[in-house]
């Protein structure tokens, strides 16, 4: 229904207009619809990277509707079963084989979870080169960087869930770190787990984390995150603010309903992601390895460690980080740094809004020094990845060492780099 019949809708006598006549008396259908989509006006130059939004408010929807359906059957059990294997890990396999279309349910999940984050860090990238963390647009930035948070926090404790080896051995090294932090480390550690070593009670704190906590601080933050994009506006790829050249009926020169035309656009974005996703669900749920790891199809075994302990695929730029501080400081051994390390690499894109110092937003209008350094940036972030996902070696360490020096150094610099390279001037009106 267009929003421009709203009003002739309502007041046509018919039962279905008196009826919304009814509602927007006692809850605003109407005005929220014109606010968020029909009277939403976003620029008209949106290109790709502007997919990335709704997609991933769609694997949201994806990941929680599959959560329900999941939990239905799973059970947080550490203890042995008749067969002696962990209950929760026997609940996995019998959603797998037992229940009808588990299986696809339950991959759904595990891909849905490697889809978010993917979709997250193009999101975010995009919000990169285009300065979308720029004034008026910081808190919309800072929402979006406690969702990346909450969602790392989200996928860490549902990692634990199946109770497989990597699962289990993940858990007990990413747990065991916080006992590097001085004095409240070993407390803060039991507290985390429960109990003196990851188990049963552990298992329990982290299903109720994974399906209660985070996923209501997910959705609000969320929200947010979109209630302060709307007050503010969009950004677009010229990093021009649409609000400030208006027609005479306040509407932007440069904007179009975001309903139906971004809408459309949107289902496009959509059609092509699910065609994607559906590919990877039914030939490759695993991807090779870095969705489902091959350890984690055998129950958790306290008393046989795999042979290499590695994160799943979307936090191990971060793992590399951690094991690239291999330094004692004040007195403090290289773990705690590591530790502050890694922490710090994700709590740092919150700072962006003023440490970027540039007087445009956008790629399209900075000079050589802005993109090579985000260049040099990403290829650093994939490097990382990958060493994380191997076993520690000599070269390795070095390698990790010196993209983690860029890493920080990018951030850390940019108030000086931001302003040393060369600008083009910004145009007045939005381009193609």
């Amino acid at each position: 229904m267009a929003a421009g019949n709203f009003e002739k809708y309502k007041s046509d006598g018919s039962i279905a207009g008196n009826a919304l006549e009814w509602l927007d008396a006692r809850f605003p259908a109407t005005s929220m619809w014109k606010g968020h989509l029909s009277e939403y006006y976003a620029p008209k130059n949106f290109n790709f990277w502007y997919f990335f939004g709704s997609l991933a408010i769609l694997v949201l929807v994806i990941q929680i509707v599959t959560g329900i359906f999941l939990t239905m059957h799973y059970k947080p059990d550490a203890a042995l079963n008749a067969a002696g294997v962990p209950i929760a890990f026997a609940s996995v396999e019998y959603i797998m084989r037992d229940v009808s279309g588990g299986w696809l349910i339950r991959y759904m999940h595990s891909t849905g979870a490697s889809a978010f984050f993917i979709v997250v860090y193009l999101h975010m990238f995009r919000g990169l080169i285009y300065g979308s963390y720029r004034k008026p647009r910081e808190l919309t930035w800072l929402f979006g960087v406690g969702i990346f948070l909450v969602l790392m926090g989200e996928a860490f404790f549902g990692y634990l869930l199946p109770w497989g080896q990597m699962s289990y051995w993940g858990a007990q090294v990413i747990v065991n770190l916080f006992s590097a932090i001085p004095i409240i480390g070993d407390d803060l550690s039991l507290i985390i787990r429960g109990d003196f070593v990851v188990g049963d009670a552990t298992l329990n704190r982290f299903f109720s984390f994974h399906v209660i906590a985070f996923p209501l601080v997910l959705i609000g933050l969320v929200a947010a995150h979109v209630l302060a994009l709307h007050e503010t506006g969009s950004n677009n790829p010229d990093g021009i603010e649409i609000k400030e050249n208006k027609d005479e009926n306040g509407i932007p020169r440069d904007g179009i309903p975001f309903h139906p035309y971004y809408t459309v656009k949107d289902i496009v974005g959509v059609v092509v992601f699910l065609m994607v996703f559906s590919a990877v669900l039914f030939f490759a749920p695993e991807g090779g390895g870095y969705f489902l790891e091959t350890p984690n199809f055998y129950p958790a075994d306290p008393l046989k460690t795999p042979p290499h302990i590695a994160p799943v695929w979307y936090f191990t730029p971060y793992y590399s980080i951690l094991r690239a501080m291999v330094w004692n400081f004040f007195g403090l051994d290289a773990k705690f740094w590591g530790v502050v390390a890694m922490g710090a690499s994700v709590v740092i894109f919150a700072a962006l809004p003023w440490l970027d110092r540039s007087p445009v937003k956008s790629i399209r209008y900075r000079g050589p020094i802005t993109k090579a350094m985000i260049t040099i940036f990403v290829i650093c972030f994939f490097i990382l990845g990958y060493l994380g996902t191997l076993s520690p070696s000599p070269t390795g360490e070095i390698i990790s060492q010196i993209c983690t020096a860029f890493y920080f150094g990018f951030f850390l610099g940019m108030p000086w780099w931001s302003r040393m390279d060369k600008f083009k001037p910004v145009p007045e009106r939005v381009t193609k």
